[in-house]
């Protein structure tokens, strides 16, 4: 049987911002949302090999082969990122296809330093069979038995997909967008049914081990529906972590650059008003950038 392969834009050698503890991380390419105010946009699409960003390359790091696809040499690439800029696809050529067992070598060469593995995105489960065979494989390993595995995810997953996940999966970051659905359809392009129905069934099952917020001001729901946010929150174990995050324009491209950023004085603002209202402890923003 051919092994599982999946597209990967980025891999995070070490990050104690990906879940509990220091951990390995692999950014998958491909999403299913298409955010407005996407901080990684060249992550929703695959490379369609258009070819556009070709000859534009400072470094001659990207090339067509005979069948028409772009080729990307990593050791003359200086990662100036004209070929993000160029593409109209919100796509990138600079991917590599990595098999469940190129990753499982790359894992034991960090595993004394990290804590666990978080696969995120784009939108992690668009590659799930990948998830599911690599999770399972690092929990028959005897050297990888001490590392956890976790899920960065939008949610947007039904309660099928997540039970085959779910008996090598040890914890799932969820994000919450915004509340009413017209405000959600708007910001990503789908509804937020899923993603709520997601968060229920994952803390059910104690999965859920966060969710996340999003605060962007006057533009996103959540600090005008304060109360349902809390109602719903209220619903899952105290032991579920709640982040707040700021929105900022790092990455942002189009309308959403005009937006203004979320300032640490809103954030404290939104912060007080659920403080009152929940039980869980709250991660606020780090730094406002």
């Amino acid at each position: 049987m051919t092994e599982r392969q999946a597209i990967v834009s980025r891999i995070l050698n070490f990050s104690c911002v990906d879940g509990p503890g220091n951990r390995l991380v692999l950014f998958l390419q491909g999403c299913n949302f298409n955010c407005i105010n996407c901080h990684n946009p060249h992550t929703i699409n695959y490379c369609n090999d258009c070819g556009d960003c070709v000859a534009g390359c400072p470094e001659n790091a990207l090339s067509l082969d005979n069948k028409g696809k772009v080729i990307w040499d990593e050791g003359l690439c200086t990662h100036c990122d004209q070929c993000i800029d160029v593409c109209s696809y919100r796509s990138s050529p600079k991917v590599h296809h990595l098999t469940v067992s190129e990753v499982l070598s790359i894992i034991h060469g960090q595993k004394w330093f990290i804590s666990g593995i978080t696969i995120s995105g784009g939108e992690a489960t668009m590659q799930l069979p990948f998830i599911i065979e690599l999770f399972e494989r690092i929990k028959d390993d005897n050297e990888l038995g001490h590392l956890t595995c976790f899920v960065d995810s939008n949610g947007y997953l039904s309660e099928s997909g997540w039970n085959r996940v779910l008996p090598y999966l040890d914890g799932a970051m969820i994000d919450l967008k915004s509340w009413q659905q017209e405000t959600h359809l708007w910001l990503v392009g789908r509804s937020n049914h899923k993603v709520i129905q997601s968060i229920r069934y994952l803390a059910k099952n104690k999965k859920l081990h966060e969710i996340r917020l999003l605060h962007i001001p006057q533009k996103s729901d959540l600090d005008q529906e304060v109360d349902n946010i809390a109602c719903l929150i209220n619903q899952l174990p105290e032991t579920v972590i709640v982040r707040l995050n700021a929105f900022q324009h790092h990455g942002v491209e189009g309308e959403s650059l005009q937006w203004d950023k979320c300032s640490e004085p809103q954030m404290l603002n939104f912060y007080q008003s659920l403080r009152l209202l929940i039980p869980h402890r709250i991660q606020l923003p780090s730094v406002y950038v």
